[in-house]
């Protein structure tokens, strides 16, 4: 038992706080791994089942392409190997189990870390969640936003003379690699706000580096956007750059 002092005026303030062992550390991180684990499986059930409608909704970005007739074969992808749509079906189930598990991921994560903050700190838990939600969610459509643009830019630069014939296995690799690019670096305001929370950073420094951010932000941008075409990159930039600015005002909210 941990026992600190706070003086505030003539007063002083006594609080007992329990402080945990390296063994109950890793007991706690074993039994959130494990709801994390259970929950993951029971989403990718769930999307196994799902599977047809999450893969029509996938290649529709490429059925809205000027071209799509002669790209689908009867609005209908390829695959060219017999095992090649078994493991189409297991990447595409893994990643939507995995986007409908997030919101029990970052619960669990937020239960882990609780025991570190302090009591008007863990008021945060339920926002945290709802908040991350969100913000993935927003990285999404902002992906599926961009995707038919940034899939006729692509497809431009083979001229008239080619005709595009992608393999499902390699356009679904391209589609959930930019959805996940845009998906995680939205939750980049949530890193931040938990930096501020802790004492790492104050709005004042995230104010005082706002060009720097900027600067940051185009260059992953450019790096993380697999199209690397021009207006990709400003459909993912623009909107963490703002973003980033709500940051410092939700860390000035909180007084931080």
């Amino acid at each position: 038992m941990k026992i600190s002092e706070r003086r505030a005026g003539n007063r002083t303030e006594v609080s007992a706080s329990t402080e945990m062992s390296l063994m109950e550390h890793l007991d706690e991180l074993r039994n959130r791994l494990f709801k994390v684990v259970v929950a993951y499986a029971l989403c990718c059930g769930v999307a196994w089942y799902l599977y047809s409608h999450i893969l029509a909704m996938l290649i529709e970005p490429l059925a809205r392409l000027p071209v799509a007739d002669q790209i689908l074969q009867g609005g209908q992808l390829i695959y060219t190997a017999p095992t090649e749509a078994f493991v189409i079906r297991l990447k595409v189930t893994a990643f939507a189990g995995m986007v409908l598990a997030l919101p029990v991921m970052m619960w669990q994560l937020w239960r882990f870390v609780t025991p570190g903050l302090h009591a008007h700190e863990r008021k945060y838990a339920l926002p945290f969640v709802i908040v991350s939600v969100v913000l993935f969610a927003a990285g999404v459509a902002v992906a599926f936003v961009s995707l038919p643009k940034a899939l006729e830019v692509l497809a431009g630069f083979a001229g008239s003379e080619l005709v595009l014939l992608p393999r499902a296995a390699d356009y679904l690799s391209f589609v959930l690699i930019l959805i996940a690019a845009f998906g995680f670096s939205f939750e980049f305001p949530i890193i931040l706000l938990g930096l501020t929370l802790v004492g790492v950073l104050s709005s004042r420094k995230l104010r005082d580096a706002r060009k720097i951010a900027w600067v940051v932000i185009l260059i992953l941008a450019a790096v993380i956007t697999p199209t690397q075409d021009p207006i990709t990159l400003m459909i993912m930039a623009i909107p963490l750059g703002l973003l980033y600015e709500g940051t410092v005002i939700a860390a000035r909210l909180m007084k931080r």
